[in-house]
């Protein structure tokens, strides 16, 4: 049987968040065999639903992209005819759609080649994350270390490991770093959801306004993610631009937006505690921070930098220390990304030209390895356990209505509002 790429090939991407919508955009157009790929985006409706102005600033565009519920998105692959599909979801997520479209595929002689990953770092529920990934064709692992660690837990559970496909990031990019600006450009790179107490939140803010204050001819950036309101990967309780609200900001000091890569064309210090954004930093070979003021623990993910020679607190750095990171510790972390996307490209085309088409989706979790842990999984999707849409799920036979539509932005306007307002409300009622 001939290849079925044809000349477009069409990909599908599946998206929960503008983070996971730039990593998947962005990884399907360098793994998929072919030129100009037609490229279909759908956006899963959900908290974390991107709005214009955050697809505006992740800047990866689409040949077409709407806002989907996952039943409207199984109809839609029922129907549809595609090369390549990326799951780029929450683990929960690429586990219902595994599940799903399994069902909607059972009867057709062909499918597309299913691709999920890692949006960045992955330093917490590795096992739990890994496993509920496992059944796509292939699943992406951001550099040797994480492929090395993907494989381990896969067999450790007598699951196939023949998925994993090391690639690198697909952002990376950009001019390498030549040397200071003028002037030095210090900038922090705050985080969603790392730390997520407000005292921790607070500490580094009044720290960052303190090393601008010590040093009035450095530029200082708080580079942040989204604006109030907007949730990205994770959730956002307490914005740094509500706390910045309460300190007299220094003339040095400003609070940014945009696209992380721009922002890193001027930047002479990178300051986290373990953002995806370190590692795009060190691809530019630009001095980069992961902090030790609040530990070196799992919870905040900067454990993972352990080796590279990046840790450092906020005392090294008012006195001028800079870091130079460990080239051992760079090369295992996916940070070289010549030929990074070779092998998984290869593995697509080999798939799409396989004799008889692909076989049926087999997930490690089913209901009988899993009976108490994936109907749950599932039913969040209103799936059933057999994958099927359970009854009263939401209509996919048509496009939402003004009204709906206006009821749905209604609701995650009032979501975000309880997360960023109301909960930390009576969190400190609580603790009175």
């Amino acid at each position: 049987m001939p290849p079925r790429t044809t000349k477009p090939p069409r990909i599908a991407v599946l998206a929960d968040s503008d983070t996971r919508w730039k990593w998947g955009a962005l990884t399907a157009h360098r793994i998929t065999p072919g030129d100009a790929p037609v490229l279909d985006g759908f956006l899963l409706r959900g908290r974390a639903t991107p709005t214009a102005r955050q697809l505006a600033e992740v800047g990866v565009r689409a040949d077409s992209l709407r806002e989907v519920t996952a039943v409207e998105f199984l109809h839609t692959m029922a129907r549809e005819p595609y090369d390549v599909l990326v799951l780029s979801l929450v683990g929960g997520g690429v586990q219902a759609m595994l599940h799903g479209l399994g069902r909607v595929w059972e009867d057709r002689p062909e499918r597309p080649v299913v691709v999920t990953g890692y949006v960045g770092v992955v330093y917490e529920k590795l096992t739990d994350g890994l496993l509920l990934r496992h059944g796509a064709d292939l699943v992406l692992a951001n550099s040797r270390q994480d492929a090395e660690r993907f494989r381990a837990v896969y067999e450790g559970v007598g699951a196939d490991a023949g998925s994993v496909t090391e690639v690198a990031l697909p952002f990376l990019g950009g001019a390498p770093y030549e040397g200071a600006h003028t002037p030095f450009t210090v900038v922090f790179a705050a985080q969603p959801s790392v730390p997520d107490s407000r005292a921790d939140r607070a500490y580094l803010l009044e720290r960052l306004v303190r090393h601008a204050r010590q040093h009035p001819g450095r530029e200082v950036l708080l580079k942040l993610r989204s604006k109030p309101g907007e949730h990205t990967t994770h959730i956002e309780e307490l914005p740094y631009q509500k706390l910045a609200q309460r300190l007299d900001l220094p003339p040095n000091l400003r609070l940014v937006y945009g696209n992380m890569g721009e922002v890193l064309d001027r930047t002479d210090l990178l300051v986290t505690i373990s953002s995806t954004a370190a590692l795009e930093s060190l691809h530019r070979g630009i001095p980069t921070v992961a902090l030790t003021d609040l530990g070196v623990r799992e919870v905040l993910g900067n454990h993972h930098f352990v080796g590279s020679g990046c840790l450092a607190s906020w005392d090294q750095l008012d006195a001028g220390y800079l870091p130079a990171a460990e080239p051992g510790w760079v090369a295992r972390q996916g940070v070289a990304v010549e030929g990074a996307f070779d092998a998984a490209r290869e593995r697509v085309a080999a798939l799409l030209a396989q004799p008889g088409g692909l076989p049926p989706l087999t997930p490690y979790y089913t209901p009988v390895t899993a009976p108490g842990y994936l109907p749950g999984i599932l039913a969040r999707h209103h799936l059933g356990p057999d994958g099927a849409p359970l009854p009263g799920a939401p209509a996919h036979d048509r496009e939402p209505g003004a009204v709906r539509q206006i009821v749905r932005r209604a609701a995650r306007g009032a979501y975000r509002h309880g997360v960023q307002r109301v909960a930390p409300v009576i969190r400190r009622m609580g603790e009175l």
